[in-house]
């Protein structure tokens, strides 16, 4: 039989870990809280001294359903996880310019691009995983057509200007996530050739 101080001392041990771990689980989110509201008051500028890059957007229309390789000259870091963040954000950033053919409102966009070599023995290349923010999904109208254009849009134009990117996946706020918005898996690896446009049909002579 457990003598009663000794009972006594283990709920005692049992309530202070209980309240360490809700401290430090409200310390988390307080951090969490400062670093997204100080994230969302940057403005998206371009690096003062990089050099302008030809760039390939790949813009989504929800009037046709259709993805189109769009070209622009923007200046991007030199850093390769930098670059991609800074490319993805700028495709974000038409998506929230007034008369968007994929309008998505302009709140927060993704936070970090992790690039990984993929394992030995499979297709090569790198995996990217891209960090999305909360804010990015609470501003995201919810429909699977939509949402699987914002990821494919996404994808493309990795793969577009990072063309050894052959893998990427999602996390939002560092953590897995089921959906965008309700329904475009997050769960699941994507090819990052998948998402290439086809080709334009030849003109018929």
């Amino acid at each position: 039989m457990i003598p009663r101080y000794q009972r006594v001392l283990l709920w005692v041990l049992l309530l202070v870990s209980a309240v360490m771990a809700i401290f430090l689980i409200r310390m988390r989110e307080r951090a969490s809280d400062k670093l997204q509201a100080a994230a969302d008051a940057v403005p998206l500028t371009p690096p003062s001294a990089m050099p302008a890059n030809d760039v390939t957007l790949m813009l989504a229309n929800d009037t046709d359903g259709s993805l189109v390789n769009t070209d622009r000259r923007i200046a991007l870091p030199t850093e390769p996880h930098a670059r991609a963040q800074y490319l993805l954000n700028q495709l974000l950033a038409e998506y929230a310019k007034p008369g968007s053919a994929h309008p998505i409102a302009a709140n927060a966009g993704v936070d970090d691009v992790f690039l990984m070599p993929l394992p030995a023995g499979t297709t090569g290349g790198t995996l990217a995983v891209v960090n999305l923010s909360s804010g990015l999904l609470q501003a995201h109208p919810s429909g699977i057509e939509t949402e699987t254009m914002t990821l494919l849009s996404l994808i493309g134009t990795l793969h577009a200007n990072m063309p050894e990117v052959a893998q990427v996946r999602f996390l939002v706020d560092g953590a897995p996530r089921d959906t965008l918005a309700g329904h475009a898996d997050l769960t699941r690896t994507y090819l990052a050739s998948s998402a290439a446009p086809p080709p334009p049909a030849a003109e018929a002579k």
